[in-house]
């Protein structure tokens, strides 16, 4: 059963309306930026804040793999050998750890979704999946969810990296209202660089998911030093006027490090410590390139 690391309500920037956002653990992506480490992985994971960390070692002492150790006073835990079984959570008397990772059976994620059907109403919104990716989570699961959805007259967005089986895609296109849809960078040198892995998948599939009459929005990370540039910009213009791209709309999403403090908290380090967001006017630059090249429905922020 896939992992749920967050059920965020209200949500105004993924997708149109009101919305409820689930975001799944679990990514084959390495964005050098990720603001949501906790779902690169697909296994549950124990957030911890060592800083606040009293070294009291009652964490240590229930761990049943042996994953938390006392360095300089205070607790490490080693998450490779760290199974989220949540036992120093329980046992933690500052409350100072959280598992990062739920089960929820699709009866039970339709349930808390259908807390927020008023908004929905109001607002033309509904449910967006994101992750991590869900694309790549088990699809006869993700495939009755959002059937369940439709049903309940739930408008479905997916929030995609692209980097999946495009067979995937098509079992839930029919119930899918829109796709979010990112594009990091056309030169695949700099995709592989910077995400971690090459951009030939995700490409073929956009434009089999245009080909199949999906409505898509594109979202592009503008990041300085990556791809807030003219030319990056122009390659991606360029590629979506070639490929005939049916795209709704363009949304262009600052780059931002509110989740590298989520880092520690893994145990881990932040590696996008050089990039740097793009200024005012440079965003305003790249959306009337886009509008000039005829993405009039073009703006900046999700």
């Amino acid at each position: 059963m896939p992992l749920v690391s967050n059920i965020q309500r209200y949500s105004i920037h993924d997708g149109d309306g009101i919305r409820t956002t689930v975001f799944f653990k679990g990514c084959p992506l390495k964005c050098v930026w990720c603001h949501n480490p906790e779902t690169q992985s697909f296994h549950k994971q124990i957030l911890t804040n060592r800083e606040k960390c009293v070294g009291c070692g009652s964490c240590e002492k229930v761990c049943p793999t042996k994953a938390i150790s006392m360095v300089d006073g205070k607790a490490v835990t080693d998450q490779l050998k760290c199974n989220g079984c949540g036992n120093c959570v329980t046992f933690c008397l500052m409350n100072l750890r959280e598992v990062a990772g739920t089960e929820y059976t699709v009866k039970e994620l339709h349930k808390e979704c259908k807390k927020d059907e008023m908004f929905y109403e109001q607002s033309g919104g509904g449910v967006t999946l994101s992750g991590g990716e869900v694309m790549v989570q088990d699809m006869d699961y993700i495939e009755k969810l959002v059937k369940r959805l439709n049903k309940r007259g739930f408008t479905v967005t997916i929030d995609t990296c692209g980097y999946a089986p495009y067979e995937n895609f098509q079992r839930i296109l029919p119930y899918v209202e829109t796709f979010l849809y990112d594009i990091k960078a056309i030169d695949n040198n700099v995709h592989k660089k910077y995400i971690g892995v090459d951009n030939n998948l995700i490409l073929d599939n956009l434009e089999k998911l245009s080909a199949d009459g999906a409505r898509i929005y594109i979202r592009i990370p503008t990041v300085k030093g990556v791809n807030a540039d003219d030319e990056s910009m122009h390659a991606i213009i360029d590629w979506l006027l070639t490929h005939k791209i049916n795209v709704a709309q363009v949304n262009l999403l600052p780059y931002h490090n509110t989740g590298s403090s989520k880092y520690a908290r893994l145990e881990g380090k932040y590696e996008g410590e050089e990039l740097q967001t793009p200024t005012q006017e440079e965003m305003e630059h790249f959306m009337a390139m886009f509008h000039d090249a005829g993405f009039h429905h073009t703006k900046i922020g999700g």
